[in-house]
């Protein structure tokens, strides 16, 4: 009997594994779903798109010739929204994420009065709908005369709560006697946070980033808000603004869709290229060279 309880008790975490195994299987189906079937919608003509099986190849596939489509229609416009989505969200990607590690790290390392009492402020706005504050922003940005300019997208996008918040958590693992042995050796606490702390938190930045980016680039209703002229539209809003033309012309169907395509394999390529930085070594900045 008790070589029995020992077998099962030896073979018993068997099954929460196995669970785990599926309920991941399924989760990773369920979210890459839409992504074949936009790669494969991609490839079709509009009366494939809709008579054909969404999860299965076309007989005359033709994504060449949709993706030429998609950066020769409306004078190339697709091309320009693509652009105004790289800066939108490049740049605010890195603003946010350097003002978001030097507040984390502020935060964590320094002490000054009411220091709690900002990190729940800045923590608030986490929990705030971006539709709660869309018009606000729109007013403010009015009354300096921002909006429909490249700077009524950018500027609310240099600003990420998340981010103040999992770079304080970062910051804190940071070891004191490191910055104490780098202010004895006479670096200024700007050279520290510069060349040390941020060495040390790189997986948390590209995190940050990443964060920053992918939100900025799937965000629809601030430019909706701000925006007017199709010349600084993202893709978000470029395509919103080929899907109302599909009653007119049902090619835009495809464009729409290729056009998603795209999109999300700059995306891909961006998660692709920074991936590798998740792999730094905590301690990278620790080390002299």
């Amino acid at each position: 009997m008790v070589s029995a309880a020992t077998s099962v008790g030896r073979h018993s975490p068997g099954f929460p594994r196995f669970a785990l195994a599926v309920a991941l299987v399924i989760a990773a189906v369920y979210f890459l779903l839409p992504v074949v079937w936009v790669l494969l919608a991609s490839t079709k003509s509009p009366g494939d798109l809709f008579a054909t099986n969404g999860l299965w190849f076309s007989d005359a596939p033709q994504l060449g010739y949709n993706i030429s489509r998609v950066f020769t229609e409306s004078g190339g416009a697709f091309g320009v929204w693509v652009a105004n989505s790289v800066l939108y969200s490049g740049v605010g990607a890195l603003v946010a994420t350097l003002l978001a590690t030097a507040c984390g790290y502020g935060i964590a390392k320094y002490d000054f009065f009411g220091k709690e009492q900002l990190f729940w402020l800045i923590l608030a706005g986490v929990l705030v709908p971006a539709t709660v504050i869309a018009l606000p922003l729109y007013f403010l940005l009015n009354t300096v005369n921002l909006v429909g300019t490249y700077w009524s997208v950018l500027l609310p996008s240099m600003v990420s709560p998340f981010g103040v918040y999992l770079a304080r958590i970062h910051a804190a693992t940071i070891p004191d006697e490191v910055i104490e042995a780098a202010r004895i050796d006479g670096a200024g606490e700007g050279r520290i946070f510069a060349s040390i702390a941020t060495r040390m938190i790189v997986p948390a930045m590209v995190t940050i980033f990443l964060f920053q980016f992918v939100t900025i680039w799937n965000n629809y209703l601030l430019p909706l808000v701000m925006l007017s002229d199709g010349a600084k539209f993202p893709v978000t809003l470029g395509l919103t603004l080929w899907n109302s033309q599909t009653q007119r012309d049902p090619y835009f169907y495809t464009l729409v869709v290729t056009g998603s395509a795209v999109s999300m394999v700059v995306l891909i390529g961006v998660m692709m290229g920074l991936q590798r930085f998740w792999r730094a070594g905590m301690t990278a900045g620790a080390t002299k060279g």
